[in-house]
């Protein structure tokens, strides 16, 4: 069985959370044939992977969602929709009974330039009757460029050439899973969705902070993703989460529930059995490792501050971060500035390294994340008994309290961007070994109870061997 996942902004690019997870999904599966078609940014990121891909992997197809200006081709062509095509055009806009298959249909088989359709009097004519709609308060001219630049990554998505596979597993929803639809309907093959978060909750708090879009123009967006979403829960086949609650959420945003199946994050707990302290770390030393990517949606400046304030209780603290910090090369560069005019102490950035050198040394692990999914740091932590100190996002509460187990505590959640507690909880920890061995120990039977690589394989293993059953 040839199976084509479909992954958003991760894999191969970016190390850690949901490539880690595609990689070892890949390898853990050598018997089946893998194609990757990674959605990316632009051009730019092009064939800069940073993992060495699987003998098994036949095929790597990179989709831009920022490809090089659709400004820049210009044609004299006048580009006429037809009836049929123009009311799916517009059901689009004004997201009502949206008729995705004559949409696949115009932008896959159709040849025509998107600047001739962007700039053309039908898009034109369908932008002004959602105007009139839904924002007659806005600008016009303002409201009808937002709306280009809205569409574009979706019409970009729609001309996908894409490769035949048997299944199509979309890791998120969004411009993932409108892949996965067109697949479904060109080739008639199987449709899994796996989401990590919840998509729609993620572009929704991302766009809530975010400072390029403002006013009415943050729902345009997010009524966007919430629309590419619901046509990923309607057409899949199967969708899983990693745990309950986030399947709550997905049927609460309109997935049927019979499609829903739970099925958790496992890791490969061996490598984390009988490791030492690497020669860097003192036995005389506190150390807290903060396994992450130097990124905004980590909150390293909270971790920072936090373990500043923790620093004055406890002097004989070290913190870790060990992760990349080329992903967002401004922000990492505020976050060692913050280091050196706070003055803080003992914070070690080792970039990207192999974890397991360095877990054999480490008292507990801290994540300040303000969005999660199931995080595989926490649960290497505990296969390496190591209790965690986390944010209350995504599965961390259900990872350090347990959702169907007596093991007890396996660490201290806190709440998002507080600095006050995140340093109560890492000089909790630091002042009471006992405590925190005795976590670590929680974790550890936490994690070889229900998260193991091999439980993880069989669960996708039979999913996979449903799919590969059905002639479709």
């Amino acid at each position: 069985m040839v199976i084509c996942i479909v992954a958003e902004g991760c894999y191969p690019y970016v190390v850690g959370g949901v490539s880690s997870w595609i990689n070892s999904m890949i390898r853990n599966f050598p018997d089946y044939k893998f194609i990757i078609l990674s959605i990316i940014a632009n051009r730019s990121m092009r064939g800069k992977f940073v993992y060495e891909l699987p003998e098994n992997v036949v095929e790597v197809r990179e989709l831009y969602l920022q490809d090089y200006d659709w400004k820049e081709k210009k044609s004299h062509r006048k580009f006429k929709l037809d009836e049929k095509e123009y009311h799916a055009l517009k059901s689009l806009l004004i997201n009502q009974q949206v008729d995705w298959d004559t949409l696949f249909t115009l932008f896959g088989e159709k040849d025509f330039l998107l600047n001739d359709l962007l700039m053309g009097p039908d898009f034109f004519r369908a932008v002004r009757e959602c105007y009139r709609l839904y924002y007659p308060e806005a600008v016009f001219s303002d409201f009808l460029w937002t709306m280009r630049s809205v569409y574009l990554p979706l019409f970009l998505t729609m001309r996908m050439e894409l490769p035949r596979a048997d299944l199509y597993h979309c890791v998120a929803t969004g411009y993932a899973g409108v892949i996965g639809c067109m697949a479904k309907k060109k080739f008639g093959c199987g449709l899994l969705i796996s989401e990590h978060g919840i998509y729609t909750r993620e572009r929704e708090e991302e766009l809530i902070r975010a400072k390029w879009v403002e006013g009415i123009y943050k729902n345009i967006w997010i009524d966007q993703f919430r629309k590419m979403s619901q046509l990923a829960y309607d057409e899949a086949d199967l969708v899983t989460s990693l745990y309950a609650h986030a399947r709550e959420l997905q049927i609460e945003l309109g997935c049927p529930e019979e499609k829903t199946r739970i099925t958790p994050n496992g890791i490969n707990t061996s490598r984390f059995e009988n490791l030492k302290p690497p020669d860097v770390m003192s036995p005389d030393k506190v150390n807290v490792g903060a396994v992450l990517r130097v990124t905004p949606i980590k909150d390293v400046k909270t971790l920072i501050r936090a373990f500043a304030f923790a620093k004055k209780s406890v002097p004989n603290l070290v913190l870790w971060i060990m992760g990349p910090t080329d992903e967002d090369e401004e922000y990492a560069k505020e976050c060692f500035d913050m280091v050196e005019t706070m003055g803080v102490p003992d914070v070690q950035f080792t970039g990207r390294v192999n974890v397991t050198d360095y877990m054999g040394g480490i008292d507990m692990s801290i994540l300040t994340s303000i969005s999660e999914g199931q995080p595989l740091t926490i649960l290497e932590g505990y296969a390496a008994h190591i209790p965690a100190i986390a944010t209350d996002v995504g599965n961390c509460r259900g990872l350090i309290y347990g959702e169907s187990d007596d093991f007890g505590e396996a660490g201290i959640l806190t709440h998002i961007m507080n600095v006050e507690e995140i340093a109560d909880a890492i000089v909790d920890l630091a002042t009471h070994p006992n405590k925190r061995r005795e976590m670590g120990e929680n974790g550890y039977r936490r994690v070889m109870a229900k998260y193991k690589i091999e439980d993880m394989q069989k669960t996708y293993g039979d999913i996979y061997w449903d799919f590969e059953d059905i002639d479709w």
